[in-house]
């Protein structure tokens, strides 16, 4: 499964301005992992957003659409359909609540 590589890369340039982080692929798309959490990524042609349990019902209510891809929605992370993020304010308001909620996390323990 493809993703578009433009809006990744538009990501990427905005993610790197406001914090380090690290790519993966993932769910056949691609992630941004940011204080060792998912905080979002590609799928296809939309941005996956991880923005916690507490805030999902605001995101679905911005836009935003329950991901699924089991037959059981994931609670605290959406799919942000692409015309939502063409623009880089919009691009920016989902990126920026994603890194905020990576890092209200506590770092996971990273096994080498």
């Amino acid at each position: 499964m493809a993703y578009d590589e433009a809006l990744a890369g538009r990501a990427r340039e905005l993610i790197a301005e406001l914090t380090d982080f690290d790519e993966r692929k993932m769910f056949g798309g691609l992630a941004f992992m940011v204080n060792t959490h998912m905080a979002c990524g590609i799928v296809k042609d939309d941005l996956m957003v991880r923005v916690g349990k507490d805030n999902h019902d605001a995101a679905i209510s911005a836009g935003a659409m329950e991901m699924d891809f089991t037959g059981r929605p994931m609670r605290g992370m959406v799919i942000v359909p692409a015309d939502l993020v063409r623009d880089t304010t919009g691009l920016e308001r989902w990126v920026v609540q994603a890194i905020d909620f990576a890092r209200s996390e506590p770092s996971k323990k990273t096994v080498r």
